[in-house]
């Protein structure tokens, strides 16, 4: 039974992490508006990452299966000690002293059965943690990347205004014949303009 209960619990953690990784997949595409190098970056990451991810899980894995093995043969060690115990009761009690140093050992094995289950569980948060931080992070980069996309297209629109706004000047002056008139200051800042 506690068995199953392992089975079905790995099997939700293994749905979660496609889930996740899944979400670290949507997560780096940004409409499509990344660069090689970009994306080259957050494949590179990505990749970091699944390995990373899957070294954990595998670890995970040995770990459980260690605990599940341990489990099995502590609890068969109990039943078998239960009844010796009562047998034991039963009769003079010349195996006493052998009988409360294994259950002694089996108690240490429990409390270092517990302190395994702890560790698996700060390892879970931390790799909870760093997978938030991850996406936190990448999600900054993206906004980084839309708001110098917008600057670039708000400096680009205002230098063309400018420019059109020179070419017609420059235009009105040679129509009203007052191209002589411009002063050679204003005519090198027109042409350094254009030329920016």
């Amino acid at each position: 039974m506690m068995q199953s209960e392992m089975q079905q619990e790995e099997a939700c953690e293994s749905q979660q992490s496609h889930t996740q990784s899944g979400q670290i997949s949507g997560s780096l595409s940004f409409n499509g508006t990344s660069t090689k190098e970009d994306d080259e970056m957050a494949r590179s990451a990505l990749s970091t990452f699944m390995a990373k991810e899957e070294e954990i899980q595998k670890k995970k894995m040995e770990v459980k299966e260690r605990v599940l093995a341990q489990l099995g043969r502590f609890e068969q060690e109990n039943r078998r000690l239960a009844i010796i115990r009562e047998e034991l009761e039963a009769l003079a009690d010349p195996m006493k002293k052998e009988v409360a140093v294994v259950q002694k050992k089996i108690d240490t094995a429990n409390k270092e059965l517990k302190t395994l289950g702890q560790t698996c569980q700060k390892k879970e948060r931390e790799y909870k943690e760093t997978l938030d931080a991850f996406n936190e992070k990448n999600k900054e980069k993206v906004q980084l990347i839309t708001r110098l996309t917008e600057l670039l297209n708000e400096s680009e629109g205002a230098r063309m205004q400018k420019l059109e706004e020179l070419s017609k000047n420059i235009e009105t002056a040679r129509r009203d014949g007052c191209s002589s008139s411009i002063s050679p200051v204003y005519q090198k800042n027109v042409l350094k303009y254009c030329c920016c």
